[in-house]
Formats: structure tokens, C-alpha cells, sequence
């Protein structure tokens, strides 16, 4: 899950740089999330063989525990 907190992070990061005027930075920071992206969707990947479990079932609770936590 924490992998997916800074996915969600660095994405809103990129989100915020948009439009801003500097993309070197804009470019850094969308280069970073993709990169946690595939580190997300590496571990759920594996998690979700580990556990002989449906992938799709897994990031979806993960996104969900991540993003409706309260």
C-alpha cells in the first residue's frame, strides 16, 4: 500500500505541474510516477500470483485501501 500512496503522491504532483510553464519539471516529476506506477503493478502482479489471486481483485483493494481509507 505504501507503494501506491506515492504513485498516488507523485501523480498528484504531475497533476500540479501541468500548465505551470516548466517542463523539465513537469517531465521529472511524470517520469517519477510512471515509475512507481510499474513498481505498483509489479508488486500487485506478484502478490496477486502469490495468492492465486485474480491481479484486477488486488489492485483493486489496494487502490481502494489506499484512497477511501478513513
Amino acid at each position: 500500500m505504501e507503494k501506491q500512496r506515492a504513485a498516488d503522491q507523485a501523480h498528484a504532483t504531475v497533476q500540479a505541474l501541468r500548465g505551470q510553464g516548466d517542463p523539465p519539471a513537469y517531465e521529472a516529476a511524470w517520469q517519477a510516477w510512471r515509475d512507481l506506477a510499474q513498481d505498483v503493478q509489479a508488486a500487485v502482479t506478484m502478490h496477486a500470483k502469490e495468492e492465486g489471486a485474480m491481479r484486477a481483485g488486488v489492485e483493486l483493494g489496494v487502490k481502494r485501501a489506499v484512497r477511501y481509507a478513513g
